[in-house]
């Protein structure tokens, strides 16, 4: 059997959108579940109009995120005690990065007892500039 290492093309082949069908349906079962730590800065995104939009739940890649904004490159992860240093997080957040994105981490009590300080990283990290390009994207620079 020959197994072609390029994928097909969009939309053709067996199982293409499968996985984008069932990950869509985890995001928006996990929108309909949150925390009270994720409905909460949730509201203050929303509340303090940042110039930037968010989204809930997004689908990147094969993962889901609490928060991305796709803009900027930036998302926004809010974890219990679930998240403390699993290798699964760790190939997950390297995968991220390695896409471009910037991966803030608040834990659930920072985003109630340091309301500002996290609106303050968040403000920080959408007003800089990436230095990073995705892995994919160095394709695409133009050679002078």
């Amino acid at each position: 059997m020959v197994v072609n290492k390029f994928p097909s093309p969009c939309g053709r082949g067996k199982g293409r959108g499968r996985l984008s069908k069932k990950l869509t349906k985890s995001a928006r079962e996990l929108r309909n579940n949150a925390t009270e730590a994720e409905k909460y800065l949730w509201y203050m995104l929303r509340l303090r109009n940042l110039g930037v939009k968010f989204r809930r739940q997004g689908v990147i890649g094969s993962y889901i995120v609490d928060f991305v904004c796709f803009e900027k490159r930036v998302i926004i992860e809010v974890d219990g005690g679930q998240h403390a240093d699993s290798e699964d997080d760790k190939v997950r957040e390297q995968w991220l990065k390695g896409q471009g994105f910037e991966i803030l981490r608040f834990w659930n009590d920072d985003v109630f007892a340091n309301r500002e300080g996290v609106l303050q990283k968040i403000i920080k990290a959408i007003n800089t500039p990436s230095l990073t390009l995705p892995t994919r994207g160095r394709e695409f620079i133009r050679r002078l």
